[in-house]
């Protein structure tokens, strides 16, 4: 299904964001916004975002690019230029919040801290996403996701033991902390209802991964354990673990509850596993985890991957492949969840994104375009916000305190050629 709309609905229709974010962090903070019906206008340099040359391209644009700008208005202004600062504080006069990545101090050397914007908009709600936060000995140091997910501990149980420590191919620090700053810009939205103040949202990239070392945070202090890299195994936790299919697949499973490993135990032709003394508790599973571990490959070395998969299912056992991304465009829940969102491009026709999440059952989010090119929108938001003429913009454009896409221009004169 094609989505292709261009009016606001969700539940954040009706509020104003002003993004200021660039890479990943800022802007997915930003695209959940406006995934939810916010008017989002982004701001950046008139060389682009970096993100749009991060990943692939397809016709020379950034298709990452497409995903996370999408449902947003895109304007291009020089934040370092006299002009360009005070474009921005028109603009976040009449804004609900404002989302910014850059190091902590910048807006301010700019004009553009809180307390100066606030000044003429005491409601502003901003969110500042930085690596180490704003306060502290390490706030001026540069933040970058996996630099901070190395700081947190995160990245220290990434991997193999026998290796160093590993990664995921995608930014995760940055979508965890982008995460968090909305959900704090959400309460603070919640807040302002009640005292009609607005206020800053602290999010720093080190503390978002830092927040799911949950676990190992307690067992150093009381014990002094170190948490380390554990491989396809999730420690404390057995049978939970990566085995060999005879097809030379793999398939996921875990069944560390005591009913779920019954289940597992009669799958697999060993119903007397479960009255084990080795097997019989979780806590003894996980001390004799390398012993079942072992039969349970001993079984899947015996089935493909996905009759594997089918009888486990059939056992109600938490199971499946190592999905790629070749898997997920075919699979049928997918495709029946609406995940894969075919959505409307100027430059490529259409390009599937990933859809809006979590579903609302009342209030649902929507893809409306994906995203603009650099300063598509910069005329109209200018008009519209900052109360400029034709005149006044076409002499920032001049001046390079701003830019504007002229890529469509020749489209609209045909179009209004034909029309006429």
């Amino acid at each position: 299904m094609i989505t292709d709309s261009t009016s606001n609905h969700g539940p954040l229709a009706g509020y104003r964001v002003l993004e200021l974010g660039s890479t990943v962090a800022g802007p997915f903070c930003g695209r959940l916004f406006a995934d939810f019906g916010a008017e989002v206008i982004k701001v950046e340099a008139a060389d682009g975002d970096p993100v749009r040359s991060m990943g692939k391209r397809y016709r020379n644009k950034s298709l990452w690019a497409a995903s996370i700008f999408r449902n947003k208005s895109l304007i291009a202004v020089d934040l370092r230029t006299a002009q360009g600062q005070q474009l921005v504080r028109k603009i976040a006069a009449k804004c609900d919040f404002l989302i910014e990545n850059f190091r902590p101090g910048s807006l301010e050397a700019w004009g553009l801290g809180y307390d100066e914007l606030a000044h003429d908009n005491p409601g502003l709600i901003m969110i500042r996403i930085s690596g180490y936060g704003q306060t502290g000995p390490y706030r001026e140091r540069p933040g970058y996701g996996v630099i901070c997910e190395a700081v947190s501990g995160l990245r220290h149980i990434t991997g193999d033991p026998d290796r160093p420590p590993g990664r995921i191919a995608t930014s995760t620090t940055d979508y965890i902390t982008g995460l968090y700053a909305a959900f704090g810009a959400m309460l603070a939205l919640e807040a302002r209802r009640q005292t009609g103040k607005g206020q800053v949202i602290d999010a720093a990239l080190y503390e978002g991964a830092f927040s799911f070392m949950e676990p190992h945070v307690p067992a150093f202090e009381k014990l002094g354990a170190v948490a380390m890299r554990a491989g396809s195994r999730l420690p404390g936790s057995a049978p939970n673990n990566l085995y060999p299919t005879g097809d030379g697949q793999y398939v996921h499973i875990t069944a560390a509850s005591d009913a779920v490993f019954r289940r597992i135990a009669a799958a697999i032709g060993e119903p007397a596993l479960a009255d084990d003394a080795r097997f019989r508790t979780a806590l003894a599973r996980v001390e004799h985890e390398d012993a079942i571990d072992a039969i349970i490959t001993r079984w899947t070395l015996e089935h493909d991957c996905t009759e594997a998969e089918r009888q486990l299912h059939a056992a109600e056992v938490p199971a499946a492949r190592i999905y790629t991304m070749a898997d997920i465009f075919k699979d049928p829940h997918y495709a029946a969840r609406g995940m894969l969102a075919q959505v409307s491009d100027e430059d490529f026709g259409t390009v599937t994104v990933p859809n809006v999440v979590p579903k609302l059952s009342a209030t649902p989010g929507a893809i409306r375009h994906s995203g603009h090119r650099i300063g598509q929108d910069t005329r109209r938001v200018l008009t519209e916000l900052a109360g400029l003429s034709a005149e006044e913009i076409a002499q920032l454009e001049a001046q390079r305190v701003i830019a504007c896409d002229r890529s469509g221009d020749a489209t609209r004169s045909v179009e209004a050629s034909e029309a006429s």
